[in-house]
């Protein structure tokens, strides 16, 4: 296989965000991990970029610095959640500069301005909440009736969106892009890059890549901000909703149903999805996500191994290359971190200069 269409192989990284749970998806941030952590990115799965995300300048800015000592593209991805569009504006304005800083470093540091704000920030959709919010776009009648009351939630985010990325710029100068939702009609106009969250699900599935296709009509360059699914039986078909699999009403929270991990399904969605990024030049991807340190380990008696509701990611080193998993999820419930799990894709080969499978 010749040289991959898909320039920058990345990875998405979670320094911490409030959860729908009541928790930090990150409570223990040690820059001693922070720093190996890096380093697994960087030199064992061969990444040349990381998407930081998470609430904490601070924090993102360390995990920032630290990813470039390790050599790689940082796409500086602060989050919000549920905050105002006021707020949202002024929390920019703050990471602006902190983003800049790092840009001093690195002159590829990318900002980007939010993450499905329709979902996720308060104003344009009904609903207090992100999960109100997301309930309200799956709702005709309710989009409907949010649709009447405060009008077209695209023209309205596209109205913030310009702001925003006016006064990021004012501080920041690096590019700048957006982590839309697929449900989201985006003017790409101010920004530098075309950014989506684009998993593929048992819903989608058969129009993913014709649906890819579309996001080439603004004459920039796409990256997929997020792709990926979770390692258990099934989660090929759930997708970016693949995390919904925990009860946290539950004292100890419990898996909703019996669920039997399979690594080899998500070594299928991710081969299966970068070779049509490859196929239809897609700039970039970042595989969502590195760590998920909030979800619980549950001992599963038949075997003789730990896993998790929500996997961790690892690495292993082969002859063949490396062999790698994400436990792609979704920002609802962003989570840990040790016991490491060896688990692995089985014939992906990440390597600096192309994809393939191994032989």
């Amino acid at each position: 296989m010749g040289k991959s269409a898909v320039n920058i192989k990345g990875i998405n990284y979670d320094v911490g965000i409030p959860t729908t749970h009541g928790t930090m998806s990150r409570e223990r941030f040690d820059p001693q991990i922070v720093s190996r952590e890096m380093e697994i990115i960087g030199n064992d799965l061969h990444c040349n970029a990381i998407r930081i995300y998470g609430q904490d300048p601070e924090r993102l800015v360390l995990a920032g610095s630290l990813a470039i000592q390790q050599g790689l593209t940082v796409w500086f991805s602060p989050s919000l959640p549920d905050a105002t569009q006021e707020a949202t504006l002024r929390y920019f304005v703050e990471c602006a500069d902190a983003a800049e800083h790092l840009r001093q470093q690195s002159p590829t540091t990318v900002f980007l301005t939010g993450v499905e704000l329709s979902a996720f920030m308060q104003g344009l959709l009904e609903g207090d909440t992100s999960m109100q919010r997301l309930g309200t776009l799956i709702n005709p009648l309710r989009l409907i009736k949010s649709t009447i009351l405060k009008g077209s939630f695209h023209k309205k985010l596209n109205v913030f969106l310009a702001e925003a990325v006016d006064l990021v710029r004012q501080r920041f100068r690096g590019r700048i892009t957006y982590a839309s939702g697929p449900w989201e009609s985006v003017d790409w106009s101010p920004f530098d890059f075309v950014g989506v969250d684009y998993y593929r699900d048992a819903m989608n599935e058969r129009f993913y890549e014709k649906k890819l296709q579309e996001y080439f009509k603004h004459g920039k360059p796409v990256f997929i901000t997020e792709f990926g699914c979770c390692t258990y039986q099934g989660a090929e078909e759930k997708g970016g909703y693949g995390w919904a699999v925990v009860d946290w009403n539950k004292k100890p929270p419990q898996l909703k149903s019996e669920l039997f991990r399979d690594e080899t399904a998500q070594a299928r969605y991710l081969i299966d999805l970068l070779e049509i990024f490859d196929r239809q030049k897609v700039e970039g991807a970042f595989a969502f996500t590195f760590v998920s340190p909030s979800y619980l380990i549950i001992e599963n008696r038949s075997t003789t191994w730990t896993w998790q509701a929500m996997p961790l990611s690892n690495h292993m080193r082969t002859k063949t290359g490396i062999r790698m998993a994400t436990c792609p999820g979704s920002r609802r419930h962003r989570s840990l971190s040790l016991p490491i799990i060896m688990v692995r894709i089985k014939g992906l080969f990440f390597s600096k200069g192309h994809i393939q499978r191994s032989q």
